[in-house]
């Protein structure tokens, strides 16, 4: 038997084993396999935000371009469609990270940031796509003290490198959002942006068929093979050969056996309510529709959708030996119990309440905890990875630098260290397992202990591999 309380347990009784944002009969139909050879001058792999990024911004900048996309499955299927849909304009994974690691170069990542995030607020706008995108922003709460001294030190940091956010007391806090939980808070009102993650997608893909992209659903890219001067991609039935590819598979490495040395596939889940009520919402307040999140290590992330259900999902990172990837992992009992035992621990006022999704994906993690790039095949592939759940935004930058890459381009984007940079690379097994469990005892001891880093942590913070998500 679960040891969570039965009033969660109750709640997740009618709680679907299904992706909320893409339980929609209004979903567009697959496109068709591809089952023929055929030539292209771009081969996008990968129908997630990157993909479909790249091949949208491909045709934008030169309409005659030939671009084929091939995507496994469905168009956002895996962590596109997955996700909480908290757009940052942060490409850092954070001001804190991104200081930690390219001082040098965080005035200019910080405008480039921003300037994507416009970019997609009016992409939006020219495609007509409706992605339910709210410019929100953001608060993150102090559920321990020893959070309230971070948090007041993150903001003076911020705020000392020109970011424009606020430390809120605790009663000022309460007041955006109620819960017994806050003690104080850092609210972001402008570098976060709320969406649809699965309408998002599927914009995206319209907007591509609508330029003229020619995208194949359910056709997994097998092998990549040199053709002369060209690459060909392998398919069950097919093959596109073209002079450049870009790749962005998220967790799915296998196509580039590299990749696997710097990503891990690490799950996250999910819960979503049924709609509040009136009441309900009077009861906890959150007027502005922010996104939300606390500030442990094993942090939570919380918003309102369209018709005000609280999706909540975080805190129990989950990595399986191997780096396997597996649909039964999503399936994961304890965590949905956990998270709804959470829940109504910061919102015990919506007792009662029922959720009807739970789902899981996986998330493509590295030690650096921002996206990195690289080229293969004499230049002609670029790929990209290592997202670490902060690539809503900064998928669309991600497809640009592959584009200038694959081109050839010598640009603002190439010529900064955060994209000529690689992570270090995770260690092989069995030692990958037992340093991402450690890793995972040791965050949890530093959120029981007032958030004091252990030996473990101290060492991987020396190396540049301080965890603290």
């Amino acid at each position: 038997m679960l040891n969570v309380p039965r009033p969660a347990v109750t709640a997740l009784a009618h709680a679907e084993p299904s992706v909320f944002w893409l339980d929609d009969p209004a979903a567009p139909l697959a496109q068709p396999m591809l089952t023929t050879d055929v030539a292209a001058d771009l081969v996008v792999v990968g129908g997630g935000y990157t993909g479909l990024w790249a091949a949208l911004q491909a045709k934008e900048a030169d309409p005659t371009r030939d671009v084929v996309l091939l995507e496994a499955q469905t168009i956002g299927w895996a962590a596109s469609g997955r996700n909480g849909g908290f757009c940052a304009a942060s490409l850092t994974h954070g001001e804190a990270n991104g200081l930690d690691r390219f001082a040098d170069e965080f005035a200019v990542l910080q405008r480039m940031g921003a300037a994507n995030l416009d970019g997609i607020e009016d992409t939006l706008r020219r495609h007509r796509i409706d992605a339910e995108f709210e410019r929100t922003g953001e608060i993150d709460f102090a559920v321990a003290p020893w959070q309230v001294e971070d948090l007041q030190q993150l903001v003076a940091l911020i705020r000392e490198h020109g970011g424009n956010v606020e430390f809120l007391e605790q009663e000022r806090a309460r007041a955006f959002v109620d819960s017994p939980t806050y003690l104080a808070g850092m609210h972001d009102p402008d570098g976060v942006a709320m969406v649809h993650p699965g309408k998002l997608a599927w914009g995206l893909k319209r907007a591509c068929l609508d330029l003229g992209v020619r995208i194949h659903e359910h056709t997994e890219a097998s092998a990549i093979e040199k053709d002369g001067a060209q690459l060909r991609l392998r398919t069950a039935y097919g093959s596109v050969r073209a002079p450049k590819v870009v790749l962005g598979t998220n967790v799915f490495t296998g196509l580039l056996k590299r990749l696997h040395h710097y990503v891990v596939p690490v799950y996250d889940y999910v819960l979503v309510t049924e709609p509040l009520s009136d009441a309900q919402l009077a009861s906890i307040g959150w007027q502005g529709r922010q996104g939300l999140a606390d500030s442990a290590n094993q942090f939570h992330y919380y918003r309102l959708t369209a018709d005000n259900r609280i999706l909540w999902g975080g805190y129990d990172a989950v990595y399986h030996y191997g780096s396997r990837v597996r649909a039964e992992y999503e399936h994961r009992p304890a965590t949905y119990g956990l998270l709804a035992e959470q829940f109504f621990e910061t919102f015990p006022q919506l007792a009662g309440l029922s959720f009807t999704h739970r789902w899981a994906g996986a998330i493509d993690a590295c030690t650096r905890f921002t996206a990195f790039w690289g080229q293969a095949y004499g230049g002609r592939l670029a790929y990209v990875a290592g997202y670490t759940g902060l690539g809503v935004a900064s998928t669309r930058f991600g497809a640009q630098v592959l584009l200038d890459l694959v081109d050839g381009l010598d640009t603002e984007r190439t010529r900064l260290d955060f994209v000529r940079s690689k992570p270090l690379p995770f260690p092989p097994e069995p030692l990958r397992y037992a340093s991402i469990m450690a890793t995972k005892w040791s965050i949890e001891r530093a959120d029981l202990h007032d958030g004091r880093r252990n030996l473990w942590l101290r060492t991987l913070d020396r190396f540049g591999l301080g965890f603290d998500s």
